[in-house]
């Protein structure tokens, strides 16, 4: 009698917890929701998350309110959303970096991108731009290639820094087009592209967003882009793909929230952030910085995730790229 007493004590405690999570479900949000940006201010990333997050404090009646929490690559952030509490009021705009390069570029990451997450939303993806200098010789894909496999190449290429996605595709079409190509790393992408201006590095792989008004003017060329298919920003640039070699990269933002979060919150986080992105004002916003829209169910974020891990864990091994 003792036993089953407690055991029934056990069930009811559990009903009122049960019951009192449904109960919180239901009125999320009370209050504002948090969205970390792993990165700094006017960064691609901060810029995608700012529009988003006017979108779904819209949807949810309350506002979400970005901080951004820059360092390390963006790990940081992520980390400290990965052991937020789990009750919704705690997101983060993921990136390909903090969620796909730094799980094997960083020998110690504090955090798992898969275990430790949710996924609420794909926002979207953009292509690089590979850029020359305006008055770069080059013209195409072909002549890099041509230039490149020279006995006097003196082929240098420019990034944001070490394992970046800029990094890690340079390295790729070096693997594709053979040849010599020195990486020349910087600790910000602004420098890197001026740098490409002026002509001291030959090329660098880029968003949209930052480098078509330097295309407008005559400052930059665009020899490609690295998508399978050419990006909607700058249609009359061809896909890398399109000259015969087998490429394609892209940059990508999802939203995420700590992996412990209950279901009806995260099915009220993704409804409202599905809403958000069939908003034609949001979805316009997010085309102009350069982003590629695709509406993706909860499983089939999860599947994305593991394949792009497992695609750029093989492109920083390659690279030789390691930050302790």
């Amino acid at each position: 009698m003792k036993l089953n007493g407690r055991r029934r004590a056990l069930a009811w405690a559990l009903g009122i917890l049960t019951a009192s999570a449904a109960v919180q479900a239901q009125e999320f949000p009370v209050k504002p929701v948090r969205m970390v940006v792993p990165f700094g201010a006017g960064t691609t990333t901060d810029i995608v998350a700012r529009v988003v997050a006017e979108g779904m404090s819209r949807v949810l009646g309350q506002a979400v309110v970005v901080e951004n929490r820059a360092g390390a690559g963006g790990g940081i952030g992520s980390d400290l959303v990965a052991k937020a509490p789990a009750d919704g009021y705690t997101i983060v705009m993921g990136t390909v970096g903090t969620h796909a390069i730094n799980a094997t570029l960083y020998k110690r990451l504090p955090y798992d991108p898969q275990r430790d997450f949710a996924p609420v939303s794909f926002t979207g993806y953009t292509p690089t731009l590979l850029v020359v200098p305006g008055n770069s010789p080059l013209k195409s894909i072909k002549d890099l290639a041509e230039q490149a496999k020279r006995a006097d190449a003196r082929v240098s290429f420019a990034s944001a820094g070490n394992g970046t996605s800029g990094h890690l595709a340079g390295e790729l079409l070096k693997a594709r087009l053979g040849g010599e190509m020195t990486h020349v790393p910087y600790k910000e992408g602004g420098l890197a592209l001026s740098d490409v201006m002026s002509g001291q590095v030959q090329f660098m792989f880029y968003h949209p967003a930052a480098v078509l008004p330097h295309i407008k003017s005559g400052k930059l060329r665009a020899l490609g882009a690295s998508s399978a298919k050419r990006s909607s920003a700058a249609p009359e640039v061809p896909a890398i793909a399109e000259s015969g070699f087998d490429f394609d990269l892209v940059a990508w933002f999802m939203v995420y929230a700590p992996a412990a979060t209950p279901a009806p919150v995260l099915a009220r986080l993704r409804e409202a952030a599905a809403q958000t992105m069939a908003n034609a004002e949001i979805s316009g916003k997010l085309k102009a910085q350069g982003l590629e829209l695709n509406a993706m169910r909860a499983e089939e974020m999860a599947a994305f995730g593991r394949a792009e891990l497992l695609k750029w864990a093989e492109l920083v091994r390659r690279s030789g790229a390691q930050v302790d």
